[in-house]
């Protein structure tokens, strides 16, 4: 029997690779997104169910989920993608945006997660994966929203992976670094403002490593294919990072003080603290 994955997010970027690949490697997709009627590729693949999802409206979940388990039959990996990048100086950032911000990358991902249990619990089996990041790591300028929200996605994952362990159910997390996807596009969100002009510079220098680090940023394919390894691996591995620019930061970080790791980030957007 073909095993399925539901994946949210999946209109583009990660999600959309990561639905071609399972799709290519013999799997079921429930490919979900908020705008399932913009979809004009993933509709025509055999073994695709591409279906409405808005992980900040549970009603939503719900019938997708539904709908999932009455085409295929069973669900056997959640992966948790959907979400988005708010950056800016918090002084700056209204508060709808922040509540935004949590709803989707945070509260949205608990919500489908809980919707997803109590299938995983009655099959005694199942694989819930989410996308982290290297910034649920490592925290940039400017980022004090994205941050937080990958440093909860971490946190959460964690602890579910005792949790769900005496279910059959495993809990994995992926911390990609660059993606080359529009995560400066339609997936971030750059609150400012100028009258503040005492963040201008740093501002100035956020924009500037953003572009330098998307030069070298992974293809989206890089990312699934780590994801199809943690859904089929039967690991009890919990940590997979994706990139080599993940790989790199992510090692510095354990092995170096806050002090030292904190003047090295200063000095890569040109401050001298």
């Amino acid at each position: 029997m073909k095993k399925t994955i539901l994946i949210t997010g999946a209109s583009s970027g990660i999600g959309k690779a990561t639905a071609k690949l399972f799709q290519e490697s013999g799997w079921n997709v429930i490919a979900t997104m908020r705008k399932p009627e913009e979809e004009k590729e993933l509709n025509h693949l055999e073994n695709i169910l591409v279906t409405q999802l808005d992980v900040t409206d549970i009603s939503s979940i719900t019938k997708a989920i539904n709908l999932g388990i009455s085409t295929f039959g069973k669900i056997d990996v959640l992966l948790n993608n959907a979400g988005y990048a708010a950056y800016g100086p918090l002084e700056a950032t209204t508060t709808e945006k922040i509540e935004q911000q949590f709803s989707t990358n945070v509260l949205g991902l608990l919500n489908v997660t809980k919707g997803v249990i109590p299938h995983f619990r009655n099959n005694k089996d199942g694989v819930i994966i989410n996308i982290s990041s290297m910034g649920g790591k490592v925290a940039f300028p400017l980022g004090t929203l994205y941050h937080g929200t990958k440093f909860a996605v971490e946190g959460i994952s964690e602890a579910l992976h005792y949790e769900m362990a005496t279910i059959g159910v495993k809990v994995k997390l992926i911390e990609p670094g660059m993606v080359n996807t529009d995560f400066g596009g339609r997936s971030f969100n750059f609150n400012n403002d100028e009258g503040l002009t005492e963040y201008q510079s740093l501002v100035k220098s956020v924009f500037e490593q953003f572009g330098a680090a998307q030069q070298s940023a992974s293809p989206a394919l890089t990312v699934a294919e780590v994801i199809y390894q943690a859904a089929t691996d039967h690991l009890e591995q919990v940590r997979y990072i994706a990139g080599i620019d993940a790989t790199a930061l992510l090692d510095k970080r354990k092995n170096e003080d806050d002090k030292t790791f904190f003047n090295n980030i200063n000095s890569l957007y040109g401050r001298n603290v």
